[in-house]
């Protein structure tokens, strides 16, 4: 079993930035490959970013590449997602995942809570 909690949401102003931290509890973290969605009102969750469980390599959507960034600290059993340059449309629920198998985190085994991200303009 593996819980995941996330924190960092809040309300910004576009142009502004956020940090989302998603802290893991659980057995063996460091082999899971690590995830972001995110999901507003109405709409489908969607994919954000996603980090390898080496943090080898990274993916991100085309709607965010060049202002989000993931990161993991396997140490302290904690991924990241630093959000600058923050638009309107970022606002969403913002969720982490943890995949067992796929360094894309297609197919996730566990779920956050999410934590709400909303950027005024």
């Amino acid at each position: 079993q593996v819980q995941l909690v996330e924190s960092g949401g809040g309300l910004v102003q576009a142009g502004g930035s956020l940090r989302l931290s998603c802290a893991a509890s659980g057995r063996t973290f460091s082999s899971y490959a690590m995830g972001w969605f995110r999901q507003a009102p109405g709409k489908e969750r969607e994919f954000v970013a996603a980090i390898s469980w080496s943090a080898g390599s990274t993916y991100y959507a085309d709607s965010v590449k060049g202002r989000f960034t993931i990161s993991r600290d396997n140490a302290k059993n904690t991924v990241y997602l630093q959000m600058n340059s923050l638009k309107p449309e970022d606002t969403a629920v913002y969720y982490c995942a943890a995949d067992t198998g796929d360094a894309r985190v297609r197919t996730p085994d566990y779920w956050g809570q999410g934590t709400q991200v909303t950027v005024s303009s």
